[in-house]
C-alpha cells in the first residue's frame, strides 16, 4: 500500500508541475500581458513601464522560475483589481464552491445511482425508458438555460426559492440542481450499462444457482463490481463541479471561485485567474488521488498489480 501511495504521489507532483507550466504559458498565448493590462489608449512608453513594473521584460524562463518558486511558497501574486494576495481571495471563495460541488455530488449519488440500478435491472421496460428519458434530458440540456428556467419557475413565478445569492439551504437548491443534472444523467447511464454487463457474468449465474436471493446477488456481487467505473466518474465529476461551475455561479450570483474567475477575466486580472486555475487544478489532482486510493479498498487487486 505504501509503495502504491508513493507512486501516486510522484504522479501527482508531475501533474502539478505540468499544470503550473500550462497555466503560466496560457497567459502568454492570450497575447502580451503588458498590453492586456494597459488601458486601450495607453502609449508605448506606458506599456513598457507596466512590462518593467511586473517583471514581464525578463526572459520567459526567468519569469516561470520566479513564478514557480513563489507558488511553492504560497505566493501567487497580488490581484490587480482587489490589491490583495490572489491566493487569499481564492481561498475566501473556495468554501462556497466546495459547498455547492458537494451538494451537487450528493444529489448525483442519491438520484443517479438508484436511477441507474432501476434501469439496469429492468432493461427495455417502462422504468428503463422513463429513466433513459430523464438521463438524456439531463445530459443534453445546457446548464445556463436550465438555470434560467428554474429561476423563472421557482423564483419568479412561484416565489418558493431565492433566485440568487447564498447563505441558507434555500439558496443552494436551484444552483445545486442545475449543476448536478448533467452528472445525474451521466452516472445513471454508466451504472445502467455496467450493471447489465455484470449481471451476464458467470459468477452471477453461480450465485443464483446457489439459491441466493435476487436482492442479495444484486447488492453483494453485482453492485460491488459496478462501483469501480462509477467511482472514477464521480471523482472526475467532483473535479468538474469544482472547476466547471463558472456558468452556474454566474447565473445564480453564487459567490464562489467560478464567479471570482469570471470577475478576473473581465478585469484582465491575470494573477487572480492564474491563482483560480492553480487551486482548482490542485483540488482536481487531490480528488483523483483520493479516487485511486478508494479503488484499492474496493478491489485490492489494483494495488497488487502496480
Amino acid at each position: 500500500m505504501s509503495r502504491y501511495l508513493v507512486q501516486r504521489l510522484q504522479h501527482l507532483a508531475w501533474v502539478l508541475f505540468a499544470v503550473s507550466l500550462l497555466v503560466f504559458l496560457l497567459i502568454y498565448l492570450s497575447g502580451d500581458p503588458a498590453t492586456l493590462l494597459a488601458p486601450l489608449d495607453a502609449k508605448p512608453e506606458d506599456v513598457a513601464r507596466i512590462r518593467q513594473l511586473y517583471g514581464l521584460d525578463q526572459p520567459i524562463l526567468v519569469q516561470y522560475w520566479r513564478f514557480l518558486v513563489q507558488a511553492v511558497q504560497g505566493d501567487l501574486g497580488e490581484s490587480f483589481r482587489y490589491h490583495q494576495p490572489a491566493l487569499t481571495l481564492v481561498l475566501q471563495k473556495l468554501p462556497a464552491t466546495v459547498q455547492l460541488a458537494l451538494f451537487s455530488l450528493g444529489l448525483t449519488v442519491l438520484v443517479g445511482i438508484p436511477l441507474g440500478v432501476l434501469a439496469g435491472t429492468r432493461p427495455n421496460s417502462l422504468v428503463d425508458w422513463i429513466a433513459s428519458l430523464i438521463t438524456f434530458v439531463g445530459i443534453s440540456i445546457p446548464s445556463f438555460w436550465l438555470g434560467i428556467l428554474l429561476i423563472l419557475a421557482f423564483a419568479d413565478r412561484l416565489r418558493w426559492l431565492p433566485s440568487s445569492g447564498a447563505g441558507t439551504w434555500r439558496h443552494l437548491l436551484l444552483p445545486g440542481i442545475t449543476l448536478s443534472l448533467y452528472s445525474i444523467g451521466l452516472v445513471s447511464r454508466l451504472v445502467r450499462s455496467t450493471l447489465i454487463d455484470v449481471l451476464q457474468h458467470d459468477y452471477i449465474r453461480t450465485a443464483r444457482a446457489k439459491g441466493l436471493g435476487e436482492r442479495l446477488v444484486l447488492y453483494r456481487h453485482a453492485l460491488r463490481n459496478t462501483l469501480i467505473p462509477t467511482v472514477t466518474v464521480l471523482g472526475l465529476q467532483l473535479g468538474g463541479l469544482l472547476g466547471g461551475s463558472v456558468v452556474v455561479e454566474s447565473v445564480f450570483a453564487w459567490p464562489g471561485v467560478g464567479w471570482l474567475m469570471l470577475q478576473g477575466i473581465q478585469n484582465r486580472d491575470l494573477p487572480l485567474v492564474r491563482a483560480v486555475v492553480l487551486v482548482v487544478g490542485l483540488a482536481f489532482v487531490l480528488i483523483n488521488l483520493t479516487v485511486d486510493l478508494i479503488y484499492t479498498l474496493i478491489d485490492p487487486r489494483i494495488r497488487h498489480e502496480t
